[in-house]
């Protein structure tokens, strides 16, 4: 228990930027329709985005979210950096639209023991310069990713045999004896303590992305967070290359037509980084063709609008992303108050009238949209009599104020927390709303500082357990809460790979998220995303977005 503890609170940046992708706006701009790597444009011109001024195919993704990096050893967990990496360097396996996993550079992966894994690379999967991705490439990006020298403390490889508990290997290691060669296709990896098949594909397998060692490997690994070949890799194993890159602004790609997979369709591609409210004028000028679930925000104001333009497809993906609230146990200590707090919400009320319905209610961590959801955990309805009567019961001071924080940049929850703070106050507890950025946000969360906080969170549907295992650590947790029950059932879900078992212990945490509140969950929302009618084999999805990428082509 203690070592996925650790894990969880190591990578819990990790998590966070990834979770957080959907409350941030990112930069105003965008890459101009037409030849990739051309100046940024404003949204609004008359040139078609789908087609170049040469008649070239072209497609525009439209994001709102910052790409920082594009380098695979220094990958955090952020899922557009992620995406948009990955058009390079192909994952080893990801999760398609369905949550299921999916070779990418890997064809298998199995677990011998619960403490060691095999991964067997695709024997087709070439690199652009016509040589092969080698058991090579992952044991060496393996090892660079735990070196000192580049220092990437997201990866979590510290529970691989041969590596620190700083998630380092020592200065120079030549090897990771955890993470060894059996063949030319075949890679063994061995984890210090057990682990479940799951949990190593979501949180290792999808986010290690092979390097050709035979390019790059006489770099100094000193060198390799900053050089100069990652700004224009002219060797990659997936279905594009970069050409040009504004982290603020766009990311633009060339069709790599040597992909093993197949050509792809489309000979340029741009990620363009846009604010939120310029997504529909994207969508309406036909400048941006395609958005997605969760790198996209699209503002609820904007939902009907783009729903009405006869050149575009709507969607709704799945509730994934959790607005949660997080009640800080040390300072809010008395179970009654926290469950009085709970039952004086009309969760109901917020989700009908602020999101117009695109979402859900739950009690806990899981929503609808994972294989572990249990449908029996009823969620707690609003009764403000149930919450009066709770409150005289409990220690609470009427002259306290809780101090409740929230994101700035979430402007549909700085709503809801009005309507929150308002029904607390007809319950009798006064709360001080206070925002701030996010950054500002995620310090103070780290600090302990708050009696209440809330953020928008996805818990990856397939596997949250090492979010939930860090949530409710203890001691330098947000929650700040521990339970002998729940230290049980996490204990089983790190080993387990049943679903119906797996079903079970989730629901025990649930339940007892009910009877405790160490958190609560206000709403979990179902995202709109948007796409040209033009663009086919082109289906946003939370999941699997780009995994066929090179099958999208343009008609009409």
């Amino acid at each position: 228990m203690k070592k996925y503890r650790k894990t969880a609170g190591k990578c819990l940046a990790a998590i966070l930027s990834a979770a957080m992708a959907l409350s941030l706006t990112a930069c105003a701009g965008g890459v101009k329709g037409g030849e990739s790597g051309s100046a940024a444009s404003s949204l609004g011109s008359s040139e078609s985005a789908l087609e170049g001024t040469t008649g070239e195919k072209i497609v525009n993704i439209g994001v709102t979210s910052t790409v920082n990096t594009l380098n695979p050893l220094l990958m955090d967990g952020v899922e557009v950096n992620k995406y948009a990496t990955g058009l390079m360097f192909l994952p080893l396996m990801e999760l398609n639209a369905d949550m299921e996993f999916e070779g990418m550079l890997a064809d298998s992966i199995t677990a011998e023991d619960e403490n060691h894994f095999l991964v067997h690379i695709d024997d087709k999967a070439m690199w652009s310069d016509g040589q092969p991705v080698t058991a090579d490439d992952v044991v060496y990006t393996a090892l660079r990713l735990c070196s000192p020298a580049i220092a990437n403390t997201a990866m979590m490889y510290y529970v691989f045999e041969g590596v620190g508990d700083d998630g380092f290997v020592e200065p120079g290691a030549d090897h990771i004896d955890g993470i060894t060669k059996v063949d030319d296709k075949t890679v063994r990896f061995a984890t210090k303590e057990p682990m479940s098949l799951i949990t190593f594909q979501n949180s290792y397998v999808r986010y290690l992305m092979p390097l050709p060692k035979h390019i790059i490997g006489d770099i100094p690994e000193d060198q390799l967070a900053s050089n100069q070949w990652f700004s224009h890799p002219d060797v990659v194993s997936g279905p594009y290359r970069m050409t040009s890159y504004d982290k603020d602004h766009y990311v633009s790609y060339e069709a790599n037509e040597a992909y093993w997979k197949g050509a792809p369709k489309i000979p340029k591609l741009n990620i363009r980084i846009v604010g939120g409210s310029q997504l529909y004028a994207g969508l309406q000028s036909d400048e941006i063709d395609i958005t997605h679930n969760t790198m996209s925000a699209i503002p609820l104001e904007d939902y009907e609008s783009i729903q009405a333009l006869d050149t575009v497809e709507t969607s709704f993906g799945d509730p994934i992303t959790n607005q949660s609230v997080f009640i800080n146990t040390k300072n809010v200590p008395d179970s009654k108050l926290r469950q009085a707090l709970l039952y004086a919400i009309d969760r109901n009320q917020i989700l009908e009238q602020l999101l117009k319905g695109n979402g859900e209610i739950v009690d806990g961590f899981l929503s609808s949209a994972g294989p572990y959801y249990d449908p029996s955990v009823i969620p707690v309805s609003y009764d403000l009599e149930k919450a009066k009567a709770l409150l005289a019961e409990s220690s609470w001071d009427p002259s306290r104020t809780l101090r409740f924080y929230v994101d700035s940049g979430d402007s549909t929850f700085v709503n809801a927390a009005s309507v929150i703070a308002a029904q607390w106050s007809a319950l009798g507890v006064r709360t001080e709303i206070r925002t701030m950025d996010i950054n500002t946000l995620m310090s103070t969360a780290g600090s302990g500082d708050f009696d209440i906080m809330a953020v928008q969170y996805t818990y990856p549907p397939v596997d949250p357990y090492v979010d939930i295992a860090w949530l409710l650590g203890g001691d330098g947790s947000w929650t700040g809460y521990e339970n002998d029950e729940v230290n049980e059932a996490l204990s089983k879900i790190a080993t387990l790979s049943d679903t119906e078992e797996l079903k079970k212990q989730y629901g025990i945490i649930d339940r007892r998220m009910q009877e405790d509140v160490p958190m609560f969950s206000a709403y979990v929302i179902r995202t709109m995303a948007a796409k040209n009618k033009r663009l086919t084999g082109a289906v946003p999805s939370v999941y699997g977005f780009l995994n066929h990428v090179q099958d999208w082509d343009i008609t009409g």
